[in-house]
């Protein structure tokens, strides 16, 4: 089926404009008791700021140093394996995506 772009569109409101004042009240309601009430001091706790003391947290990730086929990029500072290597010019290795 063609659709010619140049014709006004219709949205939802407009097919919605013959509606009673009593159905709109009505719908605003609903909408507003679906609403779920979140308590600010649930998601305060559970949230941790920048610089948080993590002296008692263990690092649960081995961690492995650099093999022989990656590079650190010089501009991002990530470690990349030999195939994202986009550049080296006088020694600074840059990876495809800081390039």
């Amino acid at each position: 089926m063609a659709t010619d772009y140049d014709q006004p569109r219709r949205s939802d409101a407009d097919e919605q404009g013959d509606d009673s004042l009593e159905e709109l009240k009505a719908r605003r309601a609903e909408a507003q008791a679906s609403s779920v009430d979140v308590d600010e001091a649930d998601l305060a706790e559970t949230l941790e700021l920048p610089g948080a003391d993590l002296s008692g947290e263990e690092l649960t990730v081995r961690v492995l140093p650099k093999q022989s086929d990656e590079f650190t990029c010089s501009s991002c500072f990530l470690v990349h394996h030999r195939s994202q290597l986009a550049s080296d010019k006088g020694g600074r290795l840059t990876c495809r995506e800081c390039a």
